[in-house]
């Protein structure tokens, strides 16, 4: 397992050969497919701080405990008077506008507290005095 591992290693690395003095290095192009399958180089996304490191100036880091801090700044000189501010006119008041009347309906009859539903069952109902609904009707609430 190991020489598999050492094997697979070392056919991955590559070294290039420093150029002969007073030639211009040439880059050279590997249009072969790579080992890991890739045949092209893939872009590879900087860091997001050395994205923003490039971008616009470093921000200074916060002072730390052991740094001291510098004093206020005086306050500037007299600055110049403001002219003072005409009062503005006191705000009409909101007109009145009249209650709306509000009819209070009339109450509502008491329901009664016992209220005979065989009754409303043979009068609404048309039941007939021995059919099963009125017999029903009459065990459940009496005659």
């Amino acid at each position: 397992m190991v020489t598999v591992a050492v094997t697979a290693l070392t056919g991955c690395v590559t070294v290039q050969r420093s150029p002969a003095s007073g030639t211009a290095p040439v880059p050279s192009r590997h249009d072969a497919p790579r080992p890991d399958g890739k045949a092209k180089p893939q872009i590879v996304q900087a860091p997001a701080r050395e994205a923003l490191e490039h971008i616009g100036p470093s921000r200074k880091p916060a002072p730390s405990a052991g740094t001291p801090r510098r004093a206020a700044p005086p306050p500037p000189a007299a600055a110049p008077a403001i002219p003072p501010r005409r009062p503005h006119p006191a705000p009409h008041p909101e007109p009145r506008r009249p209650e709306p009347h509000v009819a209070v309906p009339p109450a509502v009859p008491d329901v009664p507290q016992n209220p005979d539903v065989c009754a409303l069952g043979r009068k609404y109902g048309g039941w007939q005095t021995d059919s099963p609904e009125a017999t029903i009707c009459r065990r459940a609430y009496g005659p």
